[in-house]
């Protein structure tokens, strides 16, 4: 009986060491927590883009993008006059970059040098994801709630088509080698696969059991979607026949994903406090490495590929706000930007 009883404990406690070494790994893992930029200034924000030939961040909030130069990691300009801006598209080899202003149903054309906008192109209403094609040298713009996408000219600013699409789209990502994009049709919990030279929806994927898709990323070399679910899952998607291969358990409120082909990583950033960092094993295998903890509402993301680094946007809140279900108050100026790289990157 004694015998029993210490076997007994002996596997009750190297079952629960696992269980903590299992938890350990999982929240320290291969990213780490580097630095806060500050920001400042009140709004809301949305999407974040990195330039990576010109090393610099731009960050939408309230009605500007902020810029940010990353190897010097501070704050260096705006772009002003972006009433409700979503995206930023860059094409640096135009010297552009292309802004959503959801809140004048129109996208700006911004000279990359100066920071000044040359133009403005209307758009079908509340423009959120933004996309630049660089195939068709085409700009898109996905409309909230027009359910469709704008295309223009990144040179000649004209709009050449309106794309009727099935609800409201998010993110969208885009292959190039195959010409065709990729949108989240987020109230209808499906994919549209968009031809880049006809402008025609070709495809609609259901992503069931996902739901509400926001956040979406792609590795073009595997042909694969990585999409974020409001039901705390991000799938792993055959983008040549729309099959979900393999799926891993996320955080809450998710909004952004993000791929790096040099680590074959994959990460969905989560509005509860946490980024998913998944590894994609195989073309059919995904595998959580971490769940990083960063900080509350901090749901938007971007990717340098160059240094493996994630950003993230986040504000601090005022204590005890949004415990009743009510939206959680932002304390006044504390917009920032967070840092994070991977253990080992460059310029560690």
């Amino acid at each position: 009986m004694r015998i029993s009883l210490l076997k007994s404990t002996a596997f009750f406690l190297f079952g629960l060491v696992s269980l903590v070494g299992v938890a350990r790994a999982a929240e320290e893992g291969p990213y780490h927590f580097r630095k806060e930029i500050p920001v400042g200034g009140e709004g809301r924000w949305d999407y974040l883009s990195v330039d990576e030939a010109g090393r610099r961040l731009f960050v939408s909030h309230g009605t500007k993008v902020s810029v940010i130069d990353i190897d010097k990691e501070a704050l260096i300009g705006e772009i002003s006059d972006t009433p409700g801006v979503h995206g930023i598209a860059l094409a640096p080899e135009l010297g552009r970059a292309f802004v959503s202003n959801g809140g004048e149903a129109k996208a700006s054309i911004v000279d990359l040098a100066t920071l000044k906008t040359i133009t403005k192109v209307a758009t079908g209403p509340n423009p959120d994801a933004i996309l630049y094609e660089p195939g068709q040298n085409e700009v898109y713009t996905f409309n909230g709630r027009g359910q469709s996408a704008t295309v223009f000219g990144a040179k000649s600013s004209e709009v050449v088509a309106t794309i009727a699409l099935p609800g409201k789209p998010e993110f969208a990502a885009e292959d190039l080698a195959a010409g065709r994009i990729y949108d989240n049709i987020e109230d209808k919990n499906s994919i549209v696969v968009i031809d880049a030279k006809a402008h025609q929806v070709v495809a609609t994927w259901p992503i069931a059991p996902g739901e509400e898709a926001s956040g979406m990323a792609i590795d073009v070399a595997h042909h694969r979607l990585f999409i974020g679910c409001g039901n705390k899952l991000m799938e792993m998607i055959d983008s040549a026949s729309g099959k979900i291969v393999a799926s891993v358990p996320i955080g809450d409120g998710v909004d952004a994903n993000a791929f790096d082909p040099g680590t074959q990583l994959a990460f969905s950033s989560n509005g509860e406090g946490t980024v998913t960092v998944a590894k994609e094993e195989s073309p059919d295998k995904l595998t959580v490495v971490q769940t990083l903890k960063t900080r509350r509402g901090a749901r938007t993301m971007t990717l340098d590929p160059k240094t493996h680094r994630i950003y993230l946007a986040a504000v601090d809140y005022e204590a005890g706000s949004g415990q009743a279900g009510g939206r959680p108050r932002a304390l006044p100026n504390t917009f920032r930007i967070l840092v994070y790289e991977l253990t080992g990157a460059p310029g560690q």
